[in-house]
C-alpha cells in the first residue's frame, strides 16, 4: 500500500509579503519561532477574516511548528476562527456575572432581530453571533465586543441600536 503525503506548497506561494513580514517581526522580538503562534493566526485572521487550513498550513510551515500544534493553538483560543465569519462578529459574554445582570434578554434580543442563533451568520455575511466565557468587564455586566469595541451594561434595547448603527454603516458605504 502506497501512502500519499500532502504536499504544502512553499508558504511564500500562500501568505503576502505582508502577512510574512508582520509575522517575522513579531518572531523577531520572541523567543522561539512557535511563541508567535497566536501572533501569526492574529495577523493572517486580521488580512482574510479567518483561517482556513491552507493558512494554517502556510503558518504552520513559516513558523516551522507542525500543524497539529498550530491547530491546537488555533482552537483553543476562542478569537481565531476556523471557519468564515461576517464582517462583524459578536462575542456576547455569558459568564455568571452577565447571566446575573440581564444577559439572557440581551441575547434573546440579538437573535431575535438578527434572525440566527449562537455560531450562526446572517445571509448577508454582516453579523456572525458567537459566545464568549469571560470578556473581562464583569463589572460592567452585560457585555459584548464587536470587533475590538466593548460595550457594557448593555440592554435589550442599547443591543439592538449598537446592531442598527452598525446596520446603517453598512448602508452607507454601498
Amino acid at each position: 500500500m502506497q501512502v500519499i503525503e500532502r504536499v504544502m506548497p512553499d508558504y511564500r506561494d500562500y501568505l503576502t509579503e505582508e502577512e510574512i513580514s508582520a509575522i517575522e517581526h513579531e518572531v523577531s522580538i520572541l523567543e522561539t519561532r512557535a511563541s508567535a503562534s497566536i501572533d501569526a493566526l492574529k495577523i493572517v485572521q486580521s488580512h482574510r477574516g479567518w483561517i482556513s487550513d491552507e493558512s494554517l498550513f502556510a503558518i504552520a510551515k513559516l513558523l516551522k511548528v507542525s500543524t497539529a500544534d498550530l491547530e491546537e493553538v488555533a482552537t483553543f483560543y476562542n478569537l481565531i476562527y476556523r471557519q468564515p465569519v461576517g464582517k462583524h462578529v459578536i462575542h456576547i459574554c455569558d459568564s455568571i456575572a452577565c447571566h446575573l445582570n440581564g444577559y439572557s434578554q440581551v441575547l434573546s434580543a440579538i437573535k431575535n432581530h438578527l434572525s440566527i442563533e449562537y455560531g450562526q451568520t446572517t445571509p448577508d455575511g454582516y453579523f456572525t453571533l458567537l459566545s464568549n466565557p469571560c470578556l473581562g468587564g464583569c463589572d460592567k455586566a452585560p457585555v459584548m465586543k464587536i470587533g475590538h469595541q466593548h460595550y457594557e451594561n448593555l440592554t435589550a434595547d442599547k443591543a439592538i441600536s449598537i446592531l442598527k448603527d452598525l446596520a446603517n454603516q453598512k448602508e452607507v458605504l454601498q
